[in-house]
């Protein structure tokens, strides 16, 4: 396309998160629901980790770190979703749109990658028990933090810088934030420099850390596979189960928009699913781990308790 057709965008007009007109009240006090449910719920469970000293560990501090990223990625999204649903003006500045893709690129990805480190501290609990303690230290689990922002960061402002310089024949984006996808779709012309930049990189960050779930999953069947006794394999499926619970979660989520073929109702499915991976799953996270994590569930029932004496 030649560049005398390239259209100078200001800004960019979002998709309603939902085409049901009839449901927008609805849909609108679910998400504002979704959001407080998120935003307590994981503040509650981040202040837990820090508070009892019972949960000051690595695998908690990971968990703690989990819960920030849950926060960002909502609190980059929802609000202004929710104020775009009140005022049905749904423009964005393009600088606004760039900033809410790097921060989503940040959180979404920092949310795979302790996941990752998560799975990782999760294989050395069941297969080597006996040396956790000095295998999973908050030396390594501060590096691993540390070496992931630095890798997520890196990833968002690479994407953001190229998005930012495409050129945009339109500025409808067929869904209710920024995400890279629909914006690429609006481009007149993608350089195959940036597209493969894009891709390649892109590929790479975002699988390195599935393949290390995968692999550490593995492992972790092997070592249940060999197992004898009934009371070994209960206390493998306790220490697995809520991070599982949230791997299914977070993955089933964010990748079903991928798995749907091409077809009429195709953007719709995408907007629900999008609900899903940067409403829905963050808000689930702090309820899966306090109601299926002893220890977490112990440490609210004493802080409940501290509460109510200092209010008598």
């Amino acid at each position: 396309m030649d560049e005398v057709n390239w259209t100078s965008i200001s800004e960019f007009v979002f998709s309603d998160v939902s085409d049901q007109q009839d449901l927008q009240l609805l849909i609108f006090a679910g998400l504002l629901a979704t959001y407080l449910v998120n935003i307590v719920g994981n503040s509650m469970l981040f202040v837990l980790m820090w508070a009892n000293p019972q949960l000051r560990t690595p695998m908690y501090f990971l968990l703690s770190q989990l819960a920030l990223v849950d926060m960002g990625t909502v609190s980059a999204i929802l609000p202004q979703a929710l104020v775009h649903m009140l005022t049905q003006h749904r423009a964005i500045s393009f600088t606004s749109c760039m900033v809410q893709l790097f921060i989503w690129l940040s959180m979404g990805n920092m949310g795979s990658y302790l996941l990752a480190a998560m799975a990782y501290d999760r294989y050395v609990a069941v297969c080597n028990p006996l040396r956790y303690a000095t295998v999973v230290t908050w030396s390594l689990c501060l590096k691993m933090v540390a070496g992931s922002w630095v890798v997520v960061l890196l990833h968002a402002l690479l994407d953001t810088v190229m998005a930012a310089r495409l050129r945009y024949c339109g500025n409808r984006l067929q869904l209710f934030f920024c995400d890279l996808p629909p914006l690429l779709l609006l481009s007149c012309a993608r350089p195959i420099t940036i597209e493969m930049v894009i891709f390649t990189e892109g590929v790479l960050v975002m699988l390195t850390p599935i393949a290390f779930i995968v692999a550490s999953y593995v492992r972790i069947g092997v070592a249940v596979a060999r197992l004898r006794s009934a009371q070994g394999l209960r206390k493998a499926l306790v220490t697995c189960g809520s991070h599982l619970t949230v791997l299914i979660l977070f993955y089933s989520t964010a990748t079903s928009p991928y798995i749907y073929p091409d077809s009429s109702d195709t953007k719709e499915k995408d907007r629900v699913a999008a609900v899903f991976y940067t409403a829905v799953a963050p808000a689930l996270n702090p309820l899966i781990y306090s109601l299926r994590n002893k220890d977490v569930a112990a440490a609210l029932r004493r802080t409940g308790r501290k509460i109510l004496a200092w209010g008598q």
